[in-house]
């Protein structure tokens, strides 16, 4: 009996293939846009945890330096020769030959044996080419390839579970590559210390402190705000799709049923009946889940280039270049599809249930703008909009700013068929002639039909608008920024201090080169969140160019005498400082903030003082990096040219300031290729939403176009009509989108934008993009209409006779 009541369900989708095509379809692409936005998120966090494991990152605790330096070796023996078994670390970032690696030096004979993870010694030939000359490093196969390529590179031992990107060396080789001074960043502690030994502040005084084993990596935090902005785009195309679906099974119900009634009638009850539709649902909504985690799986590994390098960009985070294929991630796609299909379905779930069983098939009842029905969603939206105001008056944090957006973007598609309805309504007394008056009145009566498709069609133009206006608009000041940051026509760096001083001796000499600058600065903490303390020398480049969006008259002058200090905008929202305010780098210090100033991309905090302040504090900062000023009218090629020919520099040791403007413009480009690709994707969704209802729709008009066919319209007028209403319709939401996507970029920039990274970009308006989108829409109706159209042009003319004979 059941395999009866389910054959006789599914025979619906037999003789109307459109529709089921439209529901597996909306299923299947709601699914990969989300299924593939979580592999991207799913691989990076894996990459994380991998990293965070390095060294027992995850499960040992460490002694850093309190002040946010390093620490003296002569700490560490005095901590071992008081019994404590804590094994030295240095850790940094190694640049040969235009490469980047993530250095790790230990100390193999007292590292904890669970430190080293999958980074184990098989022989003793293996721990003597770690510990000698000419040395061996651990790496995975894909960091191994890398290392190859770059002359002189130690070789290497292969660690498959080590993130890509890493390297661990016996610590007198990583103090050579980095160039280090001897100073430790921590010394790891083993477990099961012996008992009976001093504490550590007993040794060491309040120089050293402990710091837990990582419950959270330290990248799964910085990174939060990217991947919460993937999963919101990527949630937004999945509701967007389900539009789709919620069309597509409102209709189907409604045209089934007289096979209701008839099924009812001969004794099937409605609970069974309920059931044996929930599992065709389930059955369509697996098939849809198969193609669409495939899908998804492709759109991933497609854009995982793109997320890599963003990330690799913004936060310095590796991620491995290749896609896995986690069970965790299959059953979760699965369900969400499921899920999905049960939310889009439980409105004709409950319409069917409410109904009487034996009431006629009304097609518009269920699909008329009727005016109940536009009340409720009135009142809906004034509820979600109140509800905004609240959040973006009380609200704070990341997730209360994409609540905020949520509740814009749902009271807006709620308010779509009342604002639509009030225009058209405007409209009627405009018009004259029977044709068009029957236009504008049956554009009026269609938006039922139509609500969910123009809903989907706001929502993806308003998001397309925002987020075209927000990158814009960081694009434009990011651009502006580069220009005054990188105001030197070149930037080098030496090896070690030696040669960065052989370097600044030889460019002074020249007759082309105005100032040298050193660029120096040592890691600090403030508040648990680390920063880089910069010292400047007082110089027209900086006080002419360096961009400041707040600060006192005095600025650069108290900068220069080492009383004043400045900010950059992120560290400074988190530490809730601003120009007066008194900040303290170190015990015994208290600098006053005289300026606070944009550093986009930057996920650390930065802060400035002068060279003479930061060198008296900290005098063994590295002095290895300079800003080159050349003379008015001179070239950097010739200074290039002379570099090369003296010391041999690396690509990544001298760069003009062209080639460092194209690197970073090229990071972020790179990193809103995702965010971009997302939305065009969100967009051709929308468009394929309108599609199903149009041609779920074109079957049901006839009893409305027959009539008009009958008193005079050709079948090619009726399927123009039809084409020029799709297009009016559709010219309306997109003239409607532009306010609610000017709202948008309003939240991502001045809201969302500051919660997740620090910085406020200005909001700036291109009015060209929002007529090509407009210009885009009404083109994507009118693609989507054309079929429709064609097929009424083409109706034969018995069927619209039928429609006076049929009794319905």
């Amino acid at each position: 009996m059941s395999l009866a009541i389910l054959a006789t369900l599914v025979s619906h989708w037999r003789r109307r293939p459109g529709q089921l095509l439209a529901l597996i379809a909306g299923l299947a692409v709601a699914t990969a846009l989300w299924s593939g936005v979580q592999a991207l998120n799913a691989e990076a966090r894996a990459s994380y945890d991998r990293a965070a494991a390095v060294l027992g990152g995850d499960q040992l605790a460490a002694l850093v330096a309190a002040d946010g330096g390093g620490i003296a070796p002569e700490d560490h023996v005095a901590l071992r020769r008081a019994g404590w078994r804590v094994s030295p670390v240095i850790e940094g970032v190694w640049r040969p030959d235009g490469q980047r690696f993530r250095l790790l030096g230990v100390d193999a004979l007292s590292l904890p044996p669970a430190a080293l993870g999958g980074a184990g010694f098989e022989t003793a030939g293996d721990l003597g080419g770690f510990l000698t000359p000419p040395y061996r490093v651990f790496a995975s196969a894909g960091t191994i390839a890398r290392l190859e390529a770059v002359p002189g590179a130690p070789g290497a031992v292969l660690a498959p579970d080590l993130p890509a990107g890493v390297l661990i060396a016996d610590i007198a080789l990583a103090q050579r590559l980095l160039s280090r001074d001897g100073r430790l960043d921590r010394l790891v502690i083993a477990p099961g210390q012996k008992p009976g030994i001093p504490p550590i502040t007993a040794i060491t005084g309040d120089r050293l402190e402990r710091v837990a084993p990582q419950e959270e990596p330290e990248l799964a935090r910085l990174t939060d705000s990217f991947h919460l902005n993937l999963t919101a785009f990527g949630l937004l195309s999945f509701v967007v799709g389900l539009f789709i679906v919620h069309a597509t099974i409102g209709l189907a119900f409604e045209q089934r049923r007289p096979m209701l009634r008839t099924l009812c009638a001969i004794g099937v009850s409605r609970g069974r009946l309920g059931g044996m539709m929930l599992l065709e649902l389930g059955l369509l909504a697996t098939i849809a889940a198969a193609i669409g985690m495939s899908l998804g799986y492709l759109m991933a590994a497609s854009l995982l280039p793109d997320v890599a390098a963003s990330l690799r960009g913004l936060y310095g985070a590796e991620v491995a270049g290749q896609l896995s294929l986690r069970p965790g991630w299959w059953a979760a796609g699965f369900a969400m599809t499921l899920a999905g299909t049960l939310v889009a379905s439980a409105g004709a779930f409950w319409k069917l249930r409410a109904l009487p069983v034996l009431a006629t098939a009304q097609t518009e009842a269920w699909h008329g703008a009727q005016s109940r029905t536009l009340r409720l969603q009135g009142i809906a939206a004034a509820l979600l909009a109140l509800a905004a105001v609240a959040l973006a008056v009380a609200g704070s944090g990341l997730i209360a700013g994409f609540a905020l957006m949520g509740a814009v973007l749902i009271a807006a598609a709620l308010a779509l068929p009342g604002a639509l309805a009030g225009v058209i309504k405007l409209l009627r007394g405009q018009v004259r002639g029977p044709v068009a008056e029957w236009f504008v009145a049956e554009s009026r009566a269609q938006i039922g039909g139509l609500s969910l498709a123009l809903m989907a069609l706001l929502l993806a133009l308003s998001v397309n608008i925002g987020v075209g206006a927000m990158v814009s608009s960081f694009r434009t000041t990011f651009l502006g920024w580069l220009d005054q940051r990188l105001a030197a026509e070149l930037y080098v760096r030496g090896r070690d201090g030696t040669e960065a001083a052989e370097m600044e001796t030889f460019l002074q000499a020249r007759d082309d080169v105005l100032a040298v600058l050193p660029v120096q600065h040592t890691d600090m903490v403030a508040d648990g969140w680390p920063y880089e303390l910069f010292g400047i020398r007082d110089d027209a480049m900086y006080r002419e160019n360096w961009p400041l969006v707040d600060a006192t008259p005095d600025a650069w002058d108290s900068v220069a005498a080492g009383d004043g200090i400045l900010l950059s905008e992120q560290f400074a929202r988190r530490l809730e400082l601003g120009p007066g305010d008194a900040f303290q780098p170190q015990p015994g210090w208290e600098a006053r903030v005289v300026g606070i100033y944009p550093d986009y991309g930057n996920p650390l905090g930065q802060a400035i003082t002068s060279e003479a302040e930061l060198n008296t504090r900290w005098p063994d900062t590295p002095r290895e990096n300079f800003a080159v000023r050349l003379v008015p009218g001179a070239a950097p090629g010739p200074v290039l040219s002379a570099l090369e020919s003296r010391f041999a520099p690396d690509p990544q040791q001298a760069v003009d300031q062209a080639a460092l403007k194209s690197f970073s413009r090229d990071i972020f480009e790179r990193t809103f290729a995702v965010t971009l690709a997302l939305n065009v994707l969100t967009f051709a969704v929308a468009g394929l939403a309108l599609l199903t209802s149009l041609l779920t729709l074109a079957g049901m008009r006839l009893p409305q176009l027959a009539p008009l066919w009958a008193m005079g319209l050709t079948r090619a007028q009726l399927g123009r009509l039809e084409l020029l209403r799709a297009l009016f319709l559709a010219l309306l939401t997109a003239i409607l989108a532009i306010p609610l996507g000017i709202l948008v970029a309003w939240i991502l920039l001045a809201v969302i934008n500051v919660e997740a990274f620090g910085w406020r970009i200005p909001l700036r308006h291109y009015p060209g993009q929002w007529a090509a989108l407009v210009v885009l829409a009404v083109l994507s109706a009118g693609i989507a209409a054309a079929l429709p159209a064609g097929r009424l042009r083409r109706t034969p003319p018995a069927l619209l006779l039928r429609v006076f004979a049929d009794a319905r």
